[in-house]
């Protein structure tokens, strides 16, 4: 069981501001997470691959495949500004 003092040591960490309901929940709440991560350190995993996905995941993106890029004086065409060839782009604000 989390007690209140490692409650408010991590709000600190976390530079959260709780009252005394809020630690006395979130004691609550961080003990049974602790309780969850317990159980499954208990489990034989030796034999269970590492994932990123309980379920196979395909990639929707099409293939990254390098192609030639558009000529400059196309790109600059239209663009609203241009100087020395390339884009005139507004001066940051102090």
């Amino acid at each position: 069981m989390i007690d209140r003092e490692q409650v408010l040591h991590v709000a600190r960490l976390a530079r959260l501001e709780l009252d005394e309901e809020e630690v006395s929940k979130i004691s609550g709440e961080l003990s049974t997470i602790l309780e969850h991560i317990e159980k499954i350190s208990e489990l034989d995993l030796e034999s269970v691959p590492p994932t990123s996905h309980s379920v196979d995941v395909s990639n929707a993106l099409r293939p990254d495949v390098p192609r030639a890029c558009l000529p400059r004086e196309v790109v600059l065409s239209q663009a609203p500004a241009v100087e020395d060839g390339g884009f005139v782009v507004p001066s940051p604000t102090a």
